[in-house]
């Protein structure tokens, strides 16, 4: 990973007065759809970094990656209730608007995914493909039971040694086949330095979102968004190791649809951290073949 940053930094207000963040690479004048990244519940535009640097290698691409409220660069919401999905696709849409951005490919991951799906639902006209990394429309409940077992757990940690080594214990059965410097990109990713120590890179209060889920409820019916979205190309993404995703509801997901693939990420499960070359490639193929579709 490249130290200097190749990115620029943008800021837009939302209509409640959040100010988002976003880091944006390659060609702002590039003829080609631009591609927006949007992170996963808890995570940020460093997820990206990797994948966008490569997308945007011969500078001939656009990148837009936006946190969300309360992630990253953003300002956290006014209210708990904010972090909920309906708040986050009109930030997302307002966004684009500022941007003047009417057509673009959508790589989202988990949470990032399900706002995707939202969004075909609302503004199909702005979506040209999208990549969906490890969600869909039946979310496991053993994978959201363990991300609410952690998300908004704040304690500071004196220093990335000693994140990179936790975050590995608690999520090492998850990716067995991560390197070092991969442990070393996702704690970086996760806690940010500040006074005191390392505090995670987002408002704790997001924990609201999953505080009064219930597995014995009934879950929602996500497959008509999921429907809105395959009408154009996607690309769906896995992890082996997944918790929150199965194989069956990929493969529900692809049937019938010639326009849509899967790609496997072996060794890593919730969410596939978009870095390995194999993955890579396979996002950047699949948006080259949308740009001719």
């Amino acid at each position: 990973m490249t130290a200097s940053p190749v990115w620029r930094d943008l800021y837009g207000m939302t209509q409640d007065g959040v100010r988002l963040h976003l880091r944006d690479y390659g060609d702002a004048k590039s003829p080609l759809p631009p591609i927006v990244c949007l992170p996963g519940l808890t995570r940020n535009a460093a997820d990206f970094d990797d994948l966008a640097r490569a997308l945007t290698h011969d500078n001939s691409r656009r990148v837009l990656v936006l946190e969300s409220r309360g992630r990253g660069g953003s300002e956290w919401a006014k209210k708990p209730e904010d972090y909920s999905i309906p708040v986050e696709v009109g930030d997302l849409i307002h966004m684009l608007d500022i941007l003047a951005i009417k057509r673009a490919v959508f790589v989202g991951t988990s949470r990032g995914g399900l706002l995707t799906m939202v969004l075909a639902t609302l503004r199909p006209d702005l979506i040209v493909a999208s990549v969906l990394n490890d969600i869909g429309p039946v979310i496991e409940p053993a994978g959201l039971l363990r991300i609410k077992s952690y998300v908004g757990k704040s304690v500071l940690l004196p220093d990335f040694s000693v994140a990179t080594a936790a975050l590995s214990r608690s999520h090492g059965p998850f990716f067995p086949a991560l390197s070092a410097e991969d442990w070393n990109v996702f704690a970086r990713g996760t806690w940010s330095e500040g006074q005191g120590g390392l505090s995670l890179s987002y408002d704790p209060a997001i924990s609201s979102t999953l505080k009064d889920y219930d597995p014995e409820a009934p879950a929602p019916d996500l497959w008509p968004f999921w429907q809105a979205l395959a009408t154009k190309p996607c690309l769906i993404i896995r992890g082996e190791l997944s918790d929150l995703f199965t194989e069956q509801t990929a493969q529900k997901m692809a049937q019938g649809k010639s326009h849509c693939a899967i790609h496997l990420v072996p060794g890593q499960g919730h969410a596939p951290l978009l870095r390995d070359q194999p993955t890579m490639q396979a996002i950047a193929g699949f948006i080259e073949t949308s740009d001719v579709a």
